[in-house]
């Protein structure tokens, strides 16, 4: 790659990196590219696809955030402190840092770098869960895509919320929690 390209390359991955951190994976192209200070069509000849793009930054944006609350849910001392604080930690993520939020849901499957960042944290919900159904804490029916619809609900809130009520997502997740308590089991609809 010449001398000029590579220095575009590195606007724009630095462009990408603060506009998805800030604003999630859906932030218009154009955009990456204007606060780069390049063309739209440098973006598209340097790295040809929103998902190569994402490839390129995000997940060094999220992995080590998501590792370490995972490892901190695992090796808390009790199973259920160590699910509650997963998802809190997760939801809290989703929205403070809103990439977060998009990388939860997977949408960009030829995004091969993020995706192995989705299964790592796909692999340690599912010890997290276990592990709390195993302590006899969270409710047996509980299953990791139910986990999903838990963050995906925290997301769409998260983008909702304003400022006068940033917290508010807070307490729709204290009531989800309660509700997957163990003693808290009914039979569940299909």
């Amino acid at each position: 790659m010449r001398a000029d390209a590579q220095r575009n390359a590195e606007k724009l991955r630095t462009a990408a990196a603060e506009l998805f951190s800030e604003r999630g994976l859906k932030v218009p192209l154009k955009e990456i590219a204007r606060r780069a200070g390049v063309s739209h069509g440098t973006l598209y000849n340097l790295f040809g696809s929103r998902e190569a793009l994402i490839d390129e930054v995000v997940a060094e944006l999220v992995a080590d955030r998501l590792d370490k609350v995972a490892e901190e849910a695992l090796t808390s001392d009790d199973a259920w402190d160590g699910f509650t604080y997963y998802i809190e930690k997760m939801c809290e993520l989703q929205v403070t840092y809103p990439v977060i939020r998009d990388v939860v849901t997977g949408s960009y499957p030829d995004a091969e770098r993020l995706m192995a960042v989705c299964e790592s944290t796909d692999a340690a919900s599912t010890r997290i869960i276990r592990r709390a159904q195993e302590a006899g804490a969270l409710r047996p029916d509980f299953t990791k895509e139910d986990l999903l619809f838990v963050f995906g609900t925290n997301g769409l809130l998260a983008r909702a919320f304003t400022e006068a009520a940033s917290e508010g997502w807070r307490r729709g997740i204290a009531f989800t929690l309660d509700g997957l308590r163990a003693e808290a089991a009914h039979p569940l609809p299909a």
